[in-house]
Formats: C-alpha cells, structure tokens, sequence
C-alpha cells in the first residue's frame, strides 16, 4: 500500500509540475490525487474508524486555511472593484527607470506583506502597464515585482500562502516571524535590485502614449479611498485579533469580510442595482478564483495521506542522516521550490517534522518559511507571482531564466545567510 501511495503522489506532483506542457489543469490533477490517496489507503487499512478520524481531522486543517484564503481574495477583489489600489498607484511617478524600479521594488515589498504577493504582482504588473509604453522594459520590471511580492510574503503571516499554511498550523507565530525573517527577505530583494537598477541607470521612463483609464466601474474618491483602507485595515488586524482571542485566523477574516460587507451595503444603499451590481461583496465572491482555491483543498489533502501514513517522517529521518544538516536541507527545499508548487512542498516538510521536535518559531519554521516564499523567484513558474506575471506580460521562461534567475537566486542565497547568521547571533 505505502508504495503504491507513494507512486500516485509522485505521479501526481509531476503532472502539477508539468501542468502547462501536459496542458492539464493542476487542480483537476491534485484533487485526483486527493481523492485516489484516500481511496487506497482507506481500502488498505484494516481500521476504518481510525482512517475517518484522520480524513476529520485533516479536513478541519484544510477547511481553516480555505476559509480564510477565500475571505481575503474576496476583500481584495472589493478593493480593486472601487478601483481602490489607485489610491496607491496614482502616487507612483518618477521620470528615471533605476528611480522607478527601486520605487517600485520597495511599494511591492510592503504591499505584499499586507496582501498577499499573487494580488500585490497582479496590481503592480497592471501598473506598469500604464507607466511604461516599451515592452522590454515592462518585463524588466515584472521580473523585479516577482522577487518583490515574493519576498515581502516570506515575512507576514499573511504575504504568502505557505506562511499563512505554518501560521494556521501554529509552527510559527505572527510577531516572531516579522521579527525573524524580515531583515533576510529585505537583503533578498535589495541585492537584485541594486544590480537590476545598474543596469538601467542613465535611462528615463517612457510612458504610453494615450492612458488606459475610463473603464470600468466609476467610483467617488471617498468610496475609493473607504474600501482601501478598510480592506488594508482588516487584512493588518487578523493577526492582532488572532493574539487576542486565540482564536483560528480564519475567524478574523470572517468577521472582517462581515464589517466590509455591512459597510458596502450602506455606502451604496441610495444607488439603483444596476449602478451597484459590480461593487457588492456578492459580485466580489463570483469572482474569487475557485480553482486555486481547490487545488489547496486537493494537494494539503493528498499531503495528509502520506503523513498519516508515516511516509513524510521516514522522508524526514533519511534527509537527516543523508544531508545531517538542517540548514542545507531547508536550502534544499526552497530551490526545489523554484521547480514545483511550493504549496505541497511546505504542506509535505509540516508532515515531516513534528511540533514536538521543532516547537514554534523554532530555527526550521522561520527558515522554511523564508526560503518556500523567496526561493520560488528563481524560476517564472515557481511561485503564483511568477506565473501571473507570466500570464499578464506573455513571459517568456527562456527569457526570465537568462535575464532574473541569477540575481533571484543570488538574492536567495544572500538572504539566507544573513537569517542563518542573524539567528545564530540573537539565539
């Protein structure tokens, strides 16, 4: 039975790997994936009871970091439908491309942190689209946006979905990962964006010449401006409502998803339904990505199989006494991440190491989150990021491969000695 686990988990992560090529959908492979795991191994199993237990248990994990990943994309998606993010992005303007892509670079990191780094690359890429008219340009900034949103996730609780996956799981707490991985995903994204502005020091901005606005919903500057602030503020106070009430994250983003609603209904309540229909947080869940949230459902299941199973902590003891040291091994796991989905891989190093051995904001949760969350930059479709930038500018992965990888992995590896130095000082 382990074996045959083992060959449809392997299968099935190749097919995600390889999902544009194969031309198959990888939620479609991992909720597959999902549903054949449980299958064998509730058929392999002689105690039944124990395998339903165990699929309640996961379902409850899975079900906490769904709910709040659904309520944060449909607090984002009310921001952008009142056009809110103009209340940052009016404000980016500068004739210098080395002065843009630093400005750039900095609004993305700290952007990413309160978003989340998929939204934040979306928004940012977007925005290029209206400050740079020469493609070659705008590609050259998509490249800098991944390494930004990818770094700024890396140290929030709520920047990157496999933060947020260790945050829930309580392998680390909100303030200690601030503190611990902040300084080492600032220096992984300094180091390639000192080198990237160098090379268009001298240049100047050249803006398309007629302006994209005019589309879309129209909405006051006080609508505007409410719903960005509100919807930054509620994202900001889940982890300040998490340390207060010790309650799940997802039961913060709830309730917040409950204010912003409320407040929508009133601010729109003279306005005919027509006018409206766009702005509700109704229209808002429609369009939330149901397939990415899907395939979290498929893959943290699949996952689960082979950590009841005990295959994720045999994995775990042979890395030990192959690599022995632990430091190389999460390295290990941040540049595979830059390959595969660096969702099953975080899911799957939670299964390998227990709380027990590795107690929260230990040495191994702050360096994996750090080095999931950046390592995926090194390659265009190793993070979400990556591959919405991909779709929004046509990328391609030759192209991003010659021009960023290296100084995406150079800033990788800087950041991560400085987190290896800075922990082995301060601990």
């Amino acid at each position: 039975m382990l074996t045959l686990l083992i060959v449809v988990f392997v299968v099935a992560y190749a097919a995600i790997a390889f999902e544009h090529p194969l031309k198959v959908n990888k939620t479609a492979t991992a909720l597959l994936a999902a549903g054949l795991l449980w299958t064998i191994y509730a058929t392999g199993s002689s105690d039944a009871k124990l395998v339903s237990q165990e699929l309640g248990e996961s379902l409850m994990s899975t079900a906490q970091i769904v709910f709040f990943l659904m309520g944060a994309m449909a607090i984002v998606e009310v921001i952008d439908a009142h056009n809110g993010f103009e209340v940052l992005t009016s404000r980016v303007k500068t004739s210098s491309l080395s002065r843009l892509m630093w400005l750039v670079g900095v609004v993305t990191f700290f952007l990413s942190a309160v978003l989340d780094n998929l939204t934040t690359a979306i928004v940012m890429v977007s925005l290029m689209k209206k400050l740079l008219d020469k493609r070659e340009d705008r590609l050259f900034f998509a490249g800098a946006i991944v390494i930004a949103a990818n770094a700024g996730g890396a140290w929030s609780p709520i920047g990157d979905v496999t933060t947020t996956m260790l945050w829930i799981g309580g392998q680390i707490t909100a303030m200690e990962i601030i503190k611990g991985v902040f300084l080492a995903s600032l220096v992984s994204l300094l180091v390639p964006l000192a080198a990237m502005s160098l090379v268009l020091r001298g240049r100047e901005v050249q803006a398309p010449l007629q302006s994209d606005g005019g589309e879309g919903v129209v909405t006051t500057p006080f609508e505007r401006k409410l719903m960005f602030f509100l919807g930054i503020g509620i994202l900001m106070a889940v982890p300040v409502f998490k340390g207060l009430t010790h309650l799940p994250p997802f039961m913060g983003i709830l309730l917040g998803l409950g204010v912003l609603w409320l407040v929508g209904d009133l601010i729109h309540k003279d306005k005919d339904d027509e006018a409206k229909s766009h702005l509700t947080l109704v229209s808002a869940l429609t369009r939330i990505d149901m397939s990415a949230v899907l395939f979290f459902v498929g893959i943290l299941l699949a996952v689960a199989t082979l950590e009841h199973t005990h295959i994720l902590s045999s994995l775990a003891n042979w890395l030990d006494h192959t690599v022995g040291r632990l430091d190389a091994i999460v390295i290990i796991i941040g540049l595979v991440s830059a390959v595969v989905d660096n969702v099953p891989l975080v899911a799957a190093s939670m299964g390998m190491y227990s709380l027990e051995q590795y107690p929260p904001d230990s040495f191994l949760w702050e360096f994996l989150a750090y080095c999931a969350g950046t390592g995926g930059s090194i390659l265009i479709i190793g993070s979400a990021a990556g591959v919405a930038a991909m779709g929004l500018e046509k990328i391609d992965f030759v192209w991003y491969f010659k021009k960023i990888s290296g100084w995406a992995l150079l800033g990788y590896l800087a950041g991560a000695a400085v987190y290896i130095a800075e922990f082995q000082l301060l601990h």
